[in-house]
């Protein structure tokens, strides 16, 4: 059903607003967006029944998801087109779009996890099941590398370097970067790639992505945020997260660990250091403690 009024839709943005292919697409991505999302939350998928609340909803979703307040309103801007499309084409009485506000300008950052909060999450996999083999590995993965989750479900086979101790990111704007991957993280990868992957019929042109679902296919973000809020329903952790959170933990945890933010910055991906000092999250006893150790001026006996 929804895919005829896709198609509709984007012969409309076509035919009617003269986009470019480009454009085009992008629009089309952002109802993807959506679909996906009320397909895994088993939401009512009939478009005439969606409501102001179920779009409230996925816009929780996607803030939920990490991305960015830039994302987010592109996303928010494809959807209020769409719905002013199916009023247009009378596919749907009312347009649930209409009051949708866009994410404010300053998002919210996600609540931290202390180390035994993760340990506690990743000891919440059921490896009696197939898949929690996998999702260890996964989760793993994401904390001890500080990945996104965009680029963890695209991770390849072929850029992990696991006798060097490293893999090869593929980050925003294609960029790559080497990111250091922790041991844990290189035995379960191991497990999985060994006992569970290679007995999964792969469907062509996903060989080489390592993580993928009981298809042979390459797992959506979505299904990776799923599967954290079930674990954390397990394992009682009652913050508000989503996969952004363990790589928010991930760069907290080594910036109050003492290390060196520059290089945090390179791990990230980050462009400009001061994305990356949104992560620093320090008590006033820590950079009290780290300002007496490092600088050379400073008066110990005038705090």
């Amino acid at each position: 059903m929804w895919e005829s009024f896709k198609k509709g839709y984007k012969a409309w943005l076509q035919l009617e607003k003269s986009l470019s292919d480009n454009s085009v697409q992008a629009y089309l991505r952002d109802v993807k967006h959506l679909t996906d999302y009320l397909a895994l939350s088993n939401t009512q998928e009939k478009i005439t029944d969606i409501t102001l609340k179920d779009l409230e909803k996925f816009t929780k979703h996607i803030n939920e998801l990490g991305m960015t307040h830039a994302s987010q309103a592109r996303i928010i801007s494809g959807i209020k087109s769409f719905f002013k499309y199916c009023l247009i084409e009378e596919i749907v009485t009312t347009d649930p779009a209409t009051l949708l506000e866009a994410p404010k300008n300053i998002r919210k950052l996600p609540d931290t996890l202390a180390f035994e909060e993760i340990e506690n999450i990743i000891s919440a996999i059921d490896l009696s099941k197939p898949e929690g083999e996998r999702n260890k590995a996964i989760f793993e993965t994401l904390y001890s590398c500080g990945l996104r989750v965009s680029e963890l479900v695209n991770l390849k086979i072929s850029n992990l370097y696991m006798n060097a101790g490293y893999i090869k990111v593929t980050g925003k704007g294609d960029k790559e970067r080497l990111v250091p991957i922790g041991a844990d993280a290189v035995k379960f990868i191991g497990i999985y790639k060994n006992t569970i992957r290679n007995k999964i019929g792969i469907k062509p042109g996903q060989e080489d992505t390592l993580f993928l679902n009981r298809r042979g296919s390459k797992l959506s973000r979505v299904m990776i945020f799923l599967m954290l809020k079930e674990l954390s329903k397990k394992a009682g952790i009652t913050k508000n997260i989503s996969p952004h959170t363990f790589r928010h933990s991930f760069a907290t945890h080594l910036v109050e660990g003492g290390a060196d933010l520059r290089a945090v910055q390179e791990m990230l991906g980050h462009e400009s250091i001061t994305t990356t000092e949104i992560y620093t999250h320090l008590d006033r006893e820590f950079l009290r403690t780290t300002l007496q150790q490092f600088h050379p001026a400073f008066n110990k006996k005038s705090i």
